[in-house]
C-alpha cells in the first residue's frame, strides 16, 4: 500500500489571473472587448492543462478575478445587471468590484445562463487533477452598484435594508456620506460611451475608507467600503453586539462557496476587515471542511500574530518582510544588505514563520523581469527565487508567466506599460500563451532562454516538494559566524535540517563570483546532531555561462547570481 503523502505547509501556490489565463488571441488592441482581444472560458482550465501545472509541482490554484465584478461587458440579458462605465476601471473592470459574491463572471463561460455549471465542472477537472482551487475572496468592499442575482433564496442584497440618513450604524452594511451625490472623479475617461450620468445619492464611503463624495482617480472609487460594525470616524469604535449584519452575510458567502467544494480563500486587504469578524467565521468554515486553507493579505507585521492566533488564519503574505528584503537588494537600495533577510528570520521565527506565504511575484507587484525589479535581466533573480522557496516551510506562490520570464510591458488599457500584467483589461499575456502553445501546454512556442527560465523553476519546485528538509526542517542562520573572506552584504547561508537530513544554501546575491571559506559554528553542528561533516554538492542554481561551481572542504567558490544546495552527510 502506497504511504499516505506527509501533511506539510509547503503548498505551492500558482496564481492565475483568470481572465488573461486561457486567452489565446495574439492580435488584441488597446482597451479591447473581450470578444475583440480573448478571454478565458471554464473549458480552457482543460484536464491537459491541469496535468502539465500539476507536472510542474504546483499543488494549489489562486483564481484572481472568477467572482462575479462589476464590467463593461453587458450581460443584461442573462441577469447580470448592466455596470455603468464611469465606476468601472477597464473593459474587463477590477475583480475587486464584486457585484455578486455567490456569482462567476458571465463573461468565463461559453454559455453565460449556465456559468456557475461550467464553474462546477472545472472545479470536478481541478479536483480530478489532484489539485485544489483558491478562491479570490474580496470582503472589504464591493462594486458600487452592487446587486446578486444568483443569491440563494432568503438572502437580502448588502444595502438594502440599510438606513442612509446617518454616515454609521452597526446594522448597516455601508457607511453613507449623508446630504451628498457621490460625483465622478476628476480624469475618469471610459473608453465606451457614457450616455446617462451616474447617481449615487447619498454617496457611499470608498473602498480604501475615503470619506468623501468625490474619491481621487488613484482611489479605489469604483468599490465602496464594507461596516463591519466599527465606527471609523469616531476613532474605530467597534459595535460587536449584537454581531454585525455585514458578519453573517460575509460568513453565509464563505459557507456557500465552501459547500460548493472551494478549498481556500485568499483574502483581499483581510487586515482592513476586524479581527474578531475572522475569529466568528473561519471556525464556521473549518467546521465543515477543516482542509479549507485561508490566505490573509496583510501588511502590517505587528498584527501578524493577531491575523494567525485570534483571527485563525493559516497563510499570510510575506510582503513587507522577505519580499521587501529581498527586492532592496536586488535594486541596490542604499543600505540594502542581507542583514534584512536575517532581521527578518529574527522578527517572524518562533510561532507563526511556517505561516507566512512567500513570493516574489503577484498581480499587485511588478514584474521580476523588468527594468524596475530586475534590470532586465532575469537571471539575477535565481537567489532570491531559491531564498523565497527555501528559507522556511511554509508556503510559496508563483504567478502565471513568471516562470517563463514575461516582462509584462505592453498598454493594455487602463493598465499602462508599468511592468504590471493588467487586472482590468481583455489581453494577451505573451509568454504564458507561448506556452500554452494552442491548447498543448508544452512551451513549444516559447524562446531558448524562456525555456531555461522554464527549466529552473521546474528543477526549484522539484526540489521543493522532495525535500524532507525544506518541507519541514530548522533553520540556522549562518550570517553571524563568516569570517572576512565571505562577503556578507552580498552573500547569504543558511541551514535546513532535520533528524536525518542536513542542507547548507548558499546564495549570491552579487553581479560577481565569490570564493571564501564557509563557518559552521559548534552551537550548529550541535542542533543537527552532528560533530564532523563533509560538503557535497547537491543543486547548482546558476545562470547560463556561468563559471563552474567549486566545493572543496570548507571552501565554497560561487557564480554571480547563483545559489547552491550542499548536502552534510556525516564523513
Amino acid at each position: 500500500m502506497a504511504q499516505k503523502a506527509m501533511k506539510t505547509d509547503k503548498l505551492v501556490v500558482y496564481q492565475m489571473m483568470f481572465h488573461l489565463w486561457g486567452n489565446q488571441q495574439t492580435e488584441v488592441k488597446r482597451n479591447g472587448s473581450a470578444a475583440e482581444n480573448g478571454v478565458t472560458k471554464f473549458k480552457d482550465v482543460s484536464l491537459k492543462g491541469l496535468k502539465a501545472l500539476k507536472k510542474k509541482g504546483y499543488s494549489h490554484l489562486y483564481t484572481t478575478g472568477i467572482l462575479e465584478h462589476a464590467t463593461m461587458e453587458d450581460f443584461s440579458s442573462y441577469g447580470s445587471p448592466l455596470d455603468h462605465p464611469q465606476v468601472v476601471k477597464g473593459r474587463a473592470g477590477s475583480p475587486c468590484a464584486i457585484k455578486d459574491y455567490y456569482d462567476v463572471n458571465p463573461f468565463l463561460a461559453d454559455n453565460p445562463a449556465e456559468r456557475l455549471l461550467e464553474f462546477s465542472d472545472m472545479l470536478d477537472r481541478i479536483h480530478a487533477s489532484d489539485l485544489k482551487l483558491v478562491l479570490d475572496f474580496v470582503p472589504n468592499h464591493l462594486a458600487r452598484a452592487y446587486s446578486s442575482d444568483q443569491k440563494p433564496a432568503g438572502v437580502v442584497d448588502f444595502g438594502q435594508n440599510d438606513n442612509k440618513d446617518i454616515s454609521f450604524a452597526p446594522a448597516n452594511n455601508f457607511y453613507y456620506l449623508p446630504g451628498t451625490q457621490f460625483t465622478i472623479p476628476t480624469g475618469v475617461n471610459p473608453p465606451i460611451p457614457v450616455t446617462v450620468p451616474y447617481i449615487e445619492i447619498p454617496a457611499k464611503v470608498s473602498g480604501n475608507n475615503v470619506f468623501s463624495a468625490q474619491p481621487s482617480i488613484n482611489d479605489w472609487f469604483e468599490t465602496v467600503k464594507l461596516n463591519y460594525g466599527v465606527d471609523i470616524q469616531q476613532g474605530n469604535v467597534n459595535h460587536f453586539d449584537p454581531i454585525p449584519d455585514t458578519w453573517l452575510k460575509m460568513t453565509d458567502v464563505l459557507l456557500y462557496w465552501t459547500q460548493k467544494g472551494v478549498d481556500g480563500f485568499r483574502c483581499d486587504m483581510a487586515e482592513m476587515v476586524p479581527v474578531e469578524f475572522w475569529a466568528y467565521a473561519i471556525p464556521k468554515v473549518k467546521a465543515i471542511n477543516p482542509e479549507v486553507v485561508f490566505i490573509a493579505e496583510i501588511y502590517n507585521p505587528a498584527e501578524y500574530r493577531n491575523y494567525i492566533v485570534k483571527g485563525g488564519f493559516d497563510y499570510l503574505y510575506d510582503k513587507v518582510g522577505l519580499y521587501d528584503g529581498i527586492r532592496h537588494i536586488m535594486e541596490k537600495k542604499a543600505g540594502a544588505t542581507t542583514a534584512d533577510i536575517t532581521r527578518v528570520w529574527q522578527q517572524e521565527s518562533g510561532d507563526f514563520a511556517n505561516h507566512m506565504l512567500r513570493f516574489l511575484e503577484n498581480h499587485d507587484e511588478t514584474r521580476l523581469n523588468s527594468p524596475a525589479f530586475a534590470a532586465n535581466n532575469f537571471w539575477s533573480t535565481i537567489p532570491g527565487m531559491v531564498l523565497t522557496a527555501s528559507m522556511h516551510d511554509g508556503p510559496i506562490m508563483i504567478y502565471f508567466g513568471q516562470e517563463f520570464g514575461e516582462k509584462a510591458q505592453e498598454i493594455e488599457g487602463f493598465n499602462v506599460a508599468d511592468d504590471r500584467t493588467s487586472m482590468f483589461d481583455f489581453y494577451r499575456v505573451d509568454t504564458h500563451q507561448r506556452w500554452l502553445n494552442e491548447g498543448k501546454f508544452d512551451g513549444g512556442k516559447l524562446s531558448a532562454e524562456e525555456k531555461e527560465i522554464d527549466l529552473f523553476y521546474t528543477s526549484l519546485l522539484a526540489w521543493v516538494n522532495s525535500s524532507s528538509v525544506i518541507q519541514k526542517g530548522k533553520f540556522f542562520d549562518l550570517q553571524y559566524a563568516q569570517n572576512s573572506s565571505y562577503s556578507k552584504d552580498k552573500v547569504y547561508a543558511y541551514l535546513r535540517y532535520t533528524e536525518t537530513d542536513r542542507n547548507l544554501i548558499i546564495c549570491n546575491f552579487d553581479s560577481e563570483n565569490h570564493d571564501f571559506s564557509i563557518e559552521i559554528p559548534t552551537l550548529a553542528l550541535n542542533m543537527m546532531g552532528i560533530q564532523s561533516y563533509s560538503l557535497k554538492t547537491l543543486h547548482s542554481f546558476v545562470p547560463p555561462a556561468s563559471i563552474t561551481a567549486l566545493v572543496d572542504g570548507n571552501r565554497i567558490q560561487i557564480p554571480a547570481n547563483a545559489a547552491l544546495v550542499l548536502k552534510l552527510p556525516k564523513p
